[in-house]
């Protein structure tokens, strides 16, 4: 890699990473992402820390899981532990850094060069225009819903269009610094609203099939049934509004694909691409119909888990087929810090990508297992609990809606390992779940107790116990007399 690249994150809210035609899905969702994907190295099996945005986003700016980070909850960002994060170690090495869309983590705005805040009701920001701000309205009058009609807004009001034309003109005030940025687009996540031609462009009809139904519930258990009636108690036809809301989710995708595009070229005309080290990813994915859910919040699916993540730029090897690792957004962090040339800080537990970016390394050396948490502690509820509705909503402006994210759904703590086509979720109970992900991606035949695969659980339970051991959070470092021997992360 050259020395002092420019570096640019581009994150998405919510996308999964399996509707996309490289995977194999029958909508062409993300056709540039697909095509930069194969000018660099992609991976599908790259994880997220967790299925939430404020935990997962830590992670990435930490390089930390979020029992060491400490932030379980979207709610709880102001309580990150760390020494330095991605920022600190781009600002010492003389980077201009910027946050450009949404934050959602433990960052705030007097820690970067530039800001440029957006959310899922558009920006807050005095100098929006007139169109912009009615924009903005709309997308609260949603609600967090699903729109049935087109968006009544150009694309340019559109929040990824905003942040790439913000991001844009902060690079052209550089004048040759390297530069950090997080282009951090609020989409594809609720409200699920798209103008033309995106509207249109996946008609409801024509969607492939689902692949798991609502009376999927009756295997998944309590949390999930919980989700379930919790969007019909706000949403009566809830069950109606999956295939819009499908629709709608796959023309965001391809709108958010177009302004990726907008930027990658922006930074071939400005003669920067050669220098860029671009990665894209998610912070986790959402259910898009599947089990008769939309959004998130119950269990470790691999359609809320696993993430797009893919590298461009100099010295990263160009790859048509995904690497075979398992990966991180954990991983992130110090693996900007090794593209950059700058130490790993005290307490990171993600590992640098750069020798598989480059082609050190293979993918069984290291990376032949991925790790996520769910939970914010204490037990779990059940049914016996007679759980209350009214604990779980947001308030909007005609009613509230429903929140995924709610005392229930969120319950307890689990723990997941992904090992090759082998998938083991335990929580503290002993209740278990295993999948064989190749026959079984959908995870609807639990074989956790199935004594023909003993070896198989007993094996994923030592993975997940040296998982459990690794990301235990060494600070406070001791003092005195005792030396810490720090992983090489290498």
């Amino acid at each position: 890699m050259s020395d002092h690249p420019n570096i640019v994150v581009i994150m998405t809210d919510q996308q999964r990473a399996d509707v996309c035609a490289r995977e194999g899905f029958p909508l062409d969702t993300t056709p540039f992402l697909d095509s930069l994907a194969r000018q660099g190295t992609w991976f599908n099996r790259a994880y997220t820390s967790m299925p939430v945005c404020g935990p997962a986003r830590v992670s990435f700016l930490t390089g930390r899981y979020p029992s060491a980070h400490r932030v379980r909850v979207n709610h709880h960002t102001q309580y990150a532990s760390y020494k330095e994060d991605l920022i600190d170690v781009m600002r010492k090495k003389g980077y201009a850094t910027a946050m450009v869309g949404k934050n959602h983590s433990h960052l705030i705005e007097n820690r970067v060069n530039h800001w440029f805040w957006l959310m899922h009701k558009g920006g807050k920001d005095d100098d929006r225009t007139d169109k912009e701000k009615a924009f903005d309205a709309y997308l609260g009058q949603l609600n967090h819903g699903t729109a049935l009609d087109p968006t009544p807004f150009p694309v340019e009001c559109q929040c990824p269009h905003r942040a790439v034309t913000n991001a844009q003109e902060w690079i052209r005030t550089l004048r040759g610094q390297p530069f950090f940025l997080w282009l951090s687009f609020p989409e594809p996540h609720n409200p699920f609203q798209v103008p033309e031609p995106y509207f249109s462009m996946f008609p409801p009809e024509s969607l492939p099939p689902l692949n798991s139904g609502r009376d999927a519930l009756d295997r998944k258990g309590f949390k999930w049934q919980f989700c379930r009636k919790l969007g019909e108690y706000i949403l009566p036809d809830y069950e109606a509004l999956i295939p819009r809301t499908r629709a709608n989710y796959f023309g965001m995708l391809r709108l958010i694909d177009d302004q990726v595009k907008r930027f990658v070229q922006f930074l071939e005309a400005e003669g920067l691409r050669d220098n860029t080290l671009v990665a894209f990813l998610s912070d986790h994915g959402d259910f898009v119909g599947e089990y008769g859910l939309i959004r998130k919040g119950p269990g470790l699916p691999e359609v809320l888990t696993r993430i797009p993540m893919q590298f461009t730029g100099p010295g990263i090897a160009a790859r048509p087929d995904p690497h075979g690792a398992h990966v991180s957004i954990v991983d992130l962090m110090p693996t900007l810090c090794e593209a950059i040339g700058a130490a790993i800080p005290p307490g990171v537990q993600g590992r640098s990508l750069c020798p598989l970016l480059t082609g050190q390394r293979t993918a069984e050396e290291g990376f032949s297992s991925a790790y996520a948490e769910h939970g914010f502690g204490g037990l779990n509820y059940d049914w016996d609990d007679r759980p209350d509705f009214s604990h779980c909503l947001i308030p909007g402006p005609d009613g509230p809606t429903f929140d995924c994210l709610n005392s229930y759904t969120q319950s307890g703590t689990m723990r997941m390992v992904r090992k090759d086509d082998w998938k083991l979720i335990l929580d503290p109970y002993g209740s278990g779940e295993m999948y064989h992900l190749s026959d079984d991606p959908f995870e609807l035949e639990n074989l956790f107790a199935d004594t023909a695969y003993r070896e198989v659980r007993n094996a994923l339970v030592e993975e997940l116990l040296r998982w459990s051991l690794r990301v235990q959070d060494t600070f406070p470092h001791p003092e005195g007399k005792y030396r810490l021997k720090e992983p090489s992360n290498a």
